[in-house]
């Protein structure tokens, strides 16, 4: 049995209740148990301990961080999440520090974590798909869909983590396809999880 720590980063506003974030959970959730995975869940709106988020990182084999793109990164409570979360766990608990040691300060910076496992970063957008890879797009300029979670990628590498594929729910807001998002959902947690992980 592979354990999953499914993490909801979605920040509530009016306009963004979390419906669709919280729809990808559940259907996550529902494909991961037929296959046996053992999942524990956080929300970084919601209460939490420091100590029994940080054990659920020790416990997971897997990693999946469910979040909308906000202001072209995470939500505010996420970064507090990950603020008192990741601090508290580079003390020796999630990482040695920042991976350099005394007699080699300016080698191996960010390789000290300690975590064995792997995360997948599914994201809801509201920018279309074709704002992405795309030179001619002159707000991104080309950039990929990683290039713009680099900040969470190397986040995650900091502890050890590896990485799955990211996947994207495109224009979630303006020109919804959401039907098809959850068929191209499950074909990607099949792929990436439940098959690799």
């Amino acid at each position: 049995m592979k354990k999953i720590l499914i993490i909801n980063g979605h920040q509530y506003y009016p306009f963004a209740e979390g419906k669709l974030n919280n729809t990808l959970i559940e259907k996550a959730s529902s494909w991961l148990e037929e296959a046996d995975f053992e999942i524990k869940y956080s929300s970084s709106e919601k209460e939490y301990n420091v100590e029994e988020e940080m054990e659920k990182f020790l416990w997971a084999d897997v990693v999946l961080l469910q979040t909308p793109l906000n202001w072209m990164g995470i939500t505010w409570s996420f970064k507090k999440y990950m603020d008192d979360v990741f601090t508290a766990g580079m003390m020796g608990t999630l990482s040695q520090g920042d991976g350099r040691t005394a007699e080699n300060p300016k080698q191996n910076y960010g390789l000290g974590g300690l975590l064995k496992g792997k995360y997948m970063i599914s994201v809801t957008a509201n920018a279309p798909k074709e704002a992405f890879n795309n030179p001619d797009e002159k707000f991104f300029n080309g950039i990929s869909e990683d290039d713009l979670m680099l900040p969470m990628h190397l986040n995650f590498k900091w502890f050890g983590l590896e990485p799955l594929e990211t996947f994207f729910a495109y224009d979630v807001m303006k020109n919804p396809e959401v039907e098809n998002d959850f068929i191209r959902f499950e074909k990607h947690i099949k792929e990436e999880l439940i098959q690799k992980a």
